[in-house]
């Protein structure tokens, strides 16, 4: 899929290796930052690390993390994409958005034919990418725990 987003900025690296998250730092941004996470305890968080495909960015001077984003995955026909979260001191510069465009790139080389996603205030930098809302929302059930 091709698109306008650019590469990722220069001095920043990615990676899938789930041993270079920074747990602490990325449990910080979550459990104080993000809307959807507030609170999250951290055994929680270490679950759902070990369990999922996570997505790191680097400063490759300091190698300190700037960016997340974890995504739940049968490696071949689905996956969900969550817990996206950029440092502020980067955002604006496209890091998130390269992230993503990564994301989608190492899911679609899987064969991975439907990536879905939950946001409340980033739609545009997902439709950048190619996300759109669901054509369909009627067909989309969900169950959720108190």
């Amino acid at each position: 899929m091709s698109d306008d987003v650019p590469a990722l900025p220069e001095g920043y690296e990615i990676s899938t290796d789930p041993a270079r998250v920074d747990v602490d730092r990325v449990h910080g941004w979550l459990s104080t930052d993000a809307y959807w996470a507030l609170e999250r305890p951290r055994a929680t968080f270490d679950g759902v690390i070990a369990h999922s495909l996570n997505f790191g960015v680097y400063d490759t001077a300091s190698g300190e993390q700037v960016a997340y984003a974890r995504v739940v995955t049968d490696h071949g026909l689905f996956a969900w994409l969550c817990d996206v979260y950029v440092d502020r001191s980067v955002r604006g510069t496209g890091v998130g958005t390269a992230m993503v465009r990564q994301v989608r790139d190492h899911l679609g080389a899987l064969g991975v034919r439907r990536i879905l996603l939950a946001t409340h205030d980033a739609h545009g930098v997902y439709e950048k990418i190619g996300f759109k809302p669901l054509d369909k929302p009627d067909q989309w059930m969900a169950l959720h725990f108190a």
